[in-house]
């Protein structure tokens, strides 16, 4: 029996995300999180309506931004990246204090600094500590020249001073996955609770109609941190065909690499990524994700994923009921773990079904019904003792 929300009983609820500038799976969580708490308005500091669709609830437009918002509008729009310094200051403002009995925080760098601007409980679903601020080596695939280096270099300095200050003011901290729960212990001294981010299911399902194909798929943004490059070596190796579906920055360094077995699709429409999960024999997953969205995905259609048995794919891929893990290194090592299991039928003729069923687990009731119940305990006892589930 689930716990009912707060707020539906006089709480006061409030929550912050960090910036709406983009869509990805950290504003579909912010959209859950506004479902569960339907009366609860939703600040951040940067707000762009032009650069996403809108959620579901609440509007974009009813946001609360600050002056971040009209000085990003000041600029024609253009890259959010200069105005990043300045987002903890506009946090550590936001017209939260005496207003609210509790706050939600969605925190990827900045956003726990909304806790010097409350008195209030506040808890912090955290996708993920900075990685870039933590890890040198993360921090050095994402900048390509001299400046962007020494930039990315103090603006991860200055994340990783506001996460450390924030912490122990912190009432309970959600991670989004066990790897996630890992970098909370490790870099911030915190235990942590794991609720898994929502997935929409229903955009998602297998189609006994459409037959598997003899192909491999790599869904994702085009970015160093994915590995799409060891996707495409790996299908090298195997002898496999290849299908990347995505776009970004990597993509001719990408398609350098690769052969006549790689077949770039680019950006697509929903409708086409469907498609190919539902066709593929297996989704690759060569990246070391905080959760991952896209292996649910193609689960959800039926579609085993073979993933680096690392990071979110320990949470989110079953060995032997919904694909497989290869043993995370070097490159070469992955590259080869990947081939010998691509080889192996085994590792990817598995039931659709119980793939469907697994990916069940991670729809947006069940991520809807954990937040109420942090949400619920922490009003009812609030702790400082983490976690509180």
């Amino acid at each position: 029996m689930g716990v009912e929300p707060a707020g539906s009983r006089g709480t006061r609820l409030a929550i912050v995300h960090e910036r709406f500038t983009e869509y990805g799976g950290s504003e579909a969580v912010v959209g859950e999180l506004a479902r569960t708490w339907p009366q609860a308005p939703v600040f951040a500091p940067l707000v762009d309506p032009a650069a996403a669709p809108a959620i579901a609830h609440p509007p974009w437009d009813t946001v609360t931004s600050t002056w971040l918002s009209r000085a990003h509008a000041a600029t024609g729009r253009r890259s959010h990246a200069p105005l990043l310094p300045l987002v903890p200051r506009a946090l550590r403002r936001l017209p939260l204090r005496d207003r609210f009995d509790a706050v939600v925080v969605s925190h990827h760098a900045f956003a726990t600094q909304a806790v010097f601007a409350t008195d209030a409980p506040v808890i912090a679903y955290v996708h993920s500590p900075a990685r870039w601020a933590w890890e040198p080596a993360f921090r050095a695939q994402e900048s390509n020249s001299p400046a962007g280096r020494v930039a990315l270099a103090a603006l991860g300095a200055l994340a990783r001073r506001g996460e450390t200050a924030a912490a122990p003011h912190l009432t309970a901290v959600v991670a989004n996955s066990r790897a996630v729960a890992d970098r909370v212990r490790d870099w911030w001294g915190l235990p942590s609770d794991v609720v898994h981010p929502p997935v929409r299911l229903d955009r998602f399902a297998p189609d006994p109609a459409v037959p598997r194909e003899d192909f491999l798929l790599f869904a994702g943004r085009l970015v160093p941190y994915k590995r799409p490059d060891l996707a495409i070596r790996a299908a090298q190796r195997a002898g496999c065909r290849l299908v990347v579906v995505g776009d970004g920055r990597y993509r001719r360094r990408l398609e350098a690499i690769a052969g006549p077995e790689t077949t770039f699709l680019g950006a697509v429409p929903d409708a086409v990524l469907v498609d190919m999960y539902r066709r593929c024999r297996a989704l690759l997953m060569p990246g070391v994700e905080d959760f991952g969205i896209v292996p649910v995905e193609a689960m959800a259609c039926g579609a085993p994923v073979v993933a680096v048995g690392e990071g979110g794919a320990v949470d989110t891929v079953l060995p032997g009921l919904s694909g497989a893990h290869v043993p995370f290194g070097p490159d070469d090592v992955v590259i080869d773990g990947f081939a010998a299991a691509l080889r192996e039928r085994a590792a990817t003729d598995l039931d659709p079904a119980r793939i469907r069923c697994h990916a069940e687990s991670f729809g947006p009731e069940a991520f809807r019904s954990r937040m109420a119940e942090v949400v619920a305990r922490v009003l009812v006892t609030p702790n400082p003792d983490l976690p509180v589930i």
